[in-house]
C-alpha cells in the first residue's frame, strides 16, 4: 500500500496530494494541526479542496495566548470544525501533584512524561479509527524529519501517514501564506519558527537550528516529543 502511495503522488504538487488521498480514502483521514505556519497552509489546502478530512489539536493546557489567537482567526476563516483533544485530567492532576508544574525541567525522563501525558496519549484517541494521517511535516525543519518520506507507514500508531508539503522550504510555506492570505502565529515575526507549549518553547537566536528553541535545556536531545519518530 506505502509503495502504491508514493508512486502514484510521486509527481503530484502538495494540492493534489490532499485531493489524491480525499479520493482514495475520504472520511478515513485525519489532520493534526498546532496552528503553526505549516500546519496552516494545509489547513487551507483542505478548505479548498472541500476534504472531507477530520482536524484535530491537541490542547495540552500549557499553549501560548498566540496559539489561542491565530486558532480563533482559522476558526473564522475557514469555517472547519477542528476537535480538540485534552489530557487525561487525573493523569495530569497525578502528575502535577506527585512532582509539581514543572517537573519537566529536570530530566529528559521527566520532560517525556508530561509530553506523554498532554501530548502523546491524546494523539492516540485522535488519530484511532482513521486510515490516514496527514501532517505539515517538512524535511529541513530537523535531522530526525530528514530521515522520514512524504509518505511513511506509522507502525507505532497502525497508520498512513502523508506529507504532502514534506519538501517545500521555509521560503515556500512563507510565500504561500502570504499569497494566499493565511493567519499564521504572531510568534513566528519574534523568532519562533517551531511553537509548542509556553514552558517548553523560546525564541530561536540567530544561526541556531530550526527547533533550538523546543527543550532548550536539553543538549544532547533530538528535539521531538515522540508525536513523530522515524524507525529508519
Amino acid at each position: 500500500m506505502i509503495a502504491q502511495i508514493k508512486n502514484e503522488t510521486e509527481e503530484l504538487n502538495a494540492m493534489d496530494v490532499i485531493r489524491y488521498v480525499d479520493q482514495k480514502f475520504k472520511n478515513e483521514v485525519v489532520f493534526s494541526t498546532s496552528f503553526g505556519i505549516e500546519d496552516q497552509v494545509i489547513t487551507h489546502m483542505l478548505a479548498e479542496a472541500g476534504s472531507p478530512a477530520s482536524i484535530f489539536t491537541l490542547e495540552t493546557g500549557r499553549l501560548f495566548p498566540e496559539t489561542y489567537y491565530v486558532w480563533n482567526r482559522t476558526l473564522e476563516k475557514y469555517k472547519l470544525p477542528i476537535k480538540a483533544y485534552y489530557p487525561n485530567t487525573q493523569a495530569v492532576e497525578s502528575l502535577v501533584s506527585l512532582k509539581g508544574p514543572s517537573s519537566f525541567y529536570e530530566s529528559v525522563e521527566n520532560r517525556k512524561e508530561c509530553c506523554f501525558i498532554r501530548k502523546i496519549e491524546p494523539l492516540q484517541r485522535a488519530i484511532q479509527g482513521y486510515k490516514v494521517w496527514i501532517t505539515g511535516i517538512r524535511a529541513e525543519q530537523s535531522a530526525n524529519r530528514e530521515d522520514m518520506d512524504i509518505v511513511e507507514w506509522d507502525e507505532a500508531n497502525q497508520i498512513i501517514k502523508i506529507h504532502p508539503i514534506f519538501h517545500w522550504t521555509l521560503a515556500d510555506v512563507e510565500s504561500f501564506l502570504k499569497a494566499n492570505f493565511i493567519p499564521y502565529n504572531p510568534l513566528h515575526d519574534k523568532g519562533f519558527p517551531s511553537i509548542g507549549c509556553q514552558p517548553c518553547t523560546r525564541a530561536v537566536q540567530k544561526g541556531e537550528d530550526f527547533r533550538a528553541g523546543r527543550w532548550w535545556w536539553e543538549d544532547k536531545s533530538k528535539k521531538e516529543c515522540g508525536l513523530h519518530v522515524t524507525t529508519k
